[in-house]
């Protein structure tokens, strides 16, 4: 894998920070995630891992831009609305960077799909807004050894939590062992 000229220059400035050079973005270009969820936490995700130059995205979401996303969902424009969040958020990263590859899934994350999605790429990202798909999107990491990256977020408060499952490390079911009455949860 190579950087092209262009790209040699629209990363010059991570190409000179020592903790990166051109190892480091070599290493983002060859990196694959998979991102779950395209709305408040997926679109800004989706625009920063595309500018950085992560060599190939995933984004999953069965869900369409509507109205009420668009003053927080930054990736989204009022043109949007009605549109697949996959293919807005994609059209998006790509106008920012047309040097990387994007994945779109315009599904709904399942048991039947789980694994066959996670083998395909080196990191989770999770910005779902359900626990039933974060305890699966969890699950699937375990069990696929993939690295997962967890964040969500409650009114004016958001936590974020890696995974490592192929270390050994603990999984989001170890720290939440069942997940909280449905009452308990805003929609």
């Amino acid at each position: 894998v190579k950087l092209n000229n262009e790209e040699i220059n629209r990363y010059s400035r991570h190409l000179t920070l020592p903790e990166v050079g051109m190892a480091g973005q070599l290493k983002m270009k060859e990196a694959k995630v998979l991102m779950i969820g395209a709305g408040g936490l997926g679109s800004p995700l989706g625009m920063y891992l595309g500018a950085v130059g992560v060599g190939k995205l995933g984004l999953v979401d069965f869900d369409v831009v509507d109205h009420t996303n668009l003053h927080r969902q930054i990736a989204h424009a009022s043109a949007d609305e009605g549109r697949s969040k996959v293919d807005s958020l994609r059209d998006t990263i790509l106008a920012g960077n047309p040097n990387i590859e994007v994945e779109v899934y315009n599904i709904r994350l399942e048991r039947k799909n789980v694994l066959e999605l996670f083998h395909q790429y080196d990191i989770i990202a999770d910005g779902s807004d359900n626990f039933e798909t974060r305890y699966l999107i969890s699950d699937a990491a375990y069990f696929t050894k993939k690295p997962l990256v967890s964040a969500s977020i409650f009114r004016f408060q958001g936590q974020i939590t890696i995974f490592a499952p192929k270390s050994g490390g603990p999984c989001y079911r170890c720290l939440y062992s069942e997940p909280p009455p449905a009452a308990l949860v805003p929609s």
